[in-house]
């Protein structure tokens, strides 16, 4: 017998991407969208520590006229257990980017990207979408081991092993990386390439009133040492 042919992805067809109203989501969605696919947003209120992230996803989904924004709310926050969820642990902060250790931070929130990727994937099969896209980064980020290469690919498996989609469709789930090996110079260099508007999206760990960046936070310092290398001063 012979193996079909795999359907190949067609301009218009739909992703599914997650956006939590970031830098790299930010980036990862306008990637999405030059390479031709139909955008549904997925974010996160998940219990973290505020939700200015979550205004600027709203705005990040609106500026590129997205099919479709959904925000999914999960309580992370009563397991604890992480800086971003426990109002208890203090998010660590550090005078340089040559500070950042090399142990994984408490700012990690336990199985998050496998519980987002999850949610995704069933939103995916729902609006009939083989394509998911998330913004992770192996390279200047947290240290974080939901953001790794063989940790998606193995997602990924899983998700072609685990889904009615997967099982009886033409074409196999694809979770897009776009960002994985790219420094954070390279991911903005990119999206000031596609027209993001960066001034809109929010990175930081512990903002103050009004969604001000603390400057001094991992994400903070590795989002500043990205726009300084490509000339821009926040």
């Amino acid at each position: 017998m012979t193996t079909p042919a795999l359907s190949a992805m067609q301009p218009g067809d739909p992703a599914v991407v997650l956006l939590s109203g970031g830098l790299d989501s930010a980036t990862c969605l306008a990637i999405a969208q030059d390479q031709g696919f139909e955008i549904h947003a997925i974010s996160f209120r998940y219990g973290q520590r505020h939700e200015y992230e979550l205004d600027r996803a709203r705005q990040l989904a609106e500026l590129h006229a997205v099919r479709s924004h959904r925000v999914v709310e999960i309580d992370l926050a009563q397991f604890g257990g992480s800086a971003l969820t426990d109002p208890g642990l203090s998010v660590p902060k550090h005078d340089s980017v040559e500070q950042l250790g090399g142990e994984i931070p408490i700012t990690y929130v336990p199985a998050r990207n496998t519980v987002f990727l999850s949610l995704a994937l069933a939103l995916a099969e729902v609006v009939g979408s083989r394509d998911l896209f998330i913004g992770v980064n192996s390279l200047d980020y947290s240290g974080y081991p939901d953001c790794r290469g063989p940790y998606i690919e193995a997602f990924e498996t899983m998700a072609n092993l685990a889904t009615k989609a997967a099982v009886q469709g033409a074409r196999p789930l694809k979770v897009h990386t776009p960002l994985l090996h790219w420094t954070k110079a390279e991911i903005i260099a990119r999206g000031l390439e596609l027209g993001v508007d960066y001034s809109i999206t929010s990175s930081c760990y512990d903002p103050g009133p009004g969604g001000t960046a603390c400057g001094r936070c991992d994400a903070c310092l590795l989002r500043s040492k990205g726009f300084a290398l490509n000339g821009i001063r926040e």
